[in-house]
């Protein structure tokens, strides 16, 4: 797990959890620990279930398929993903079921590379850009769910390559006040975000981290300015 990825769900924890139920039930999804996990963020009186595809280190559910989730309807009170959907071939099948076993008020965190090499574990397939998580909202009003997008960001790089596609789900957009407080309203650096509520992107750019920094670049080799 590449350390934006954990510092990304670090914040995650930090912002919402003051509104999680006690004891609540927590699905990791991709859980298998292969470089680093998340179970840690979350304290003992989370009941923390890891769920992946293959046996493992942090899996304690092994799917029988991919697409069905071995939950109850409305059971879970969070749902999250890290560095998952993009080895999913068809990740918005998963994104239904995660809904579905979703409390109305559940939240499902996504986290999931906008950017980096090819990496097939057993696939790569995918990558997500700031209306990814517009565009799953859309599919879940398709299919008569009606969750909304909390929040979305691109994150920066964290001493390696890569740039994430952060966002928080609510299962019911009914149940949104339930969580006044936002990762983007405290985090300093990030890109391209969408805040429930607001029709703007905010820190909007076309160019992703790499390009912005050859950008920097050429202009202190052109002159144009001194330094970065």
């Amino acid at each position: 797990m590449h350390p934006s990825a954990r510092q990304n769900c670090q914040h995650f924890f930090n912002t919402y959890q003051s509104a999680f139920p006690a004891g609540g039930k927590v699905v990791e999804i991709g859980s298998q620990d292969v470089n680093g996990g998340l179970r840690d963020i979350f304290p003992d009186s989370f009941e923390y279930v890891g769920v992946d595809f293959v046996a493992g280190k942090g899996v304690d559910v092994v799917l029988d398929d991919p697409y069905q989730l071995p939950f109850a309807t409305e059971s879970l009170d969070v749902v999250i993903s890290s560095s998952c959907f993009e080895h999913s071939e068809m990740f918005w099948l998963t994104f239904l079921e995660i809904l579905r076993v979703l409390k109305p008020h559940g939240l499902f965190y996504l986290n999931v590379p906008s950017n980096g090499v090819f990496h097939r574990y057993p696939v790569d397939c995918w990558r997500f850009y700031p209306d990814s998580g517009k565009a799953l909202i859309s599919w879940a009003k398709r299919n008569n769910i009606p969750a909304a997008l909390v929040e979305s960001y691109t994150s920066e790089q964290a001493g390696d390559q890569w740039n994430d596609f952060v966002a928080v789900f609510i299962k019911d957009e009914a149940a949104i006040a339930h969580y006044p407080n936002r990762i983007v309203d405290q985090l300093a650096h990030y890109s391209n975000a969408y805040r429930y509520g607001s029709s703007d992107i905010l820190k909007y750019t076309q160019l992703p981290e790499d390009l912005r920094k050859v950008v920097l670049i050429n202009k202190v080799l052109s002159g144009k300015i001194r330094s970065i």
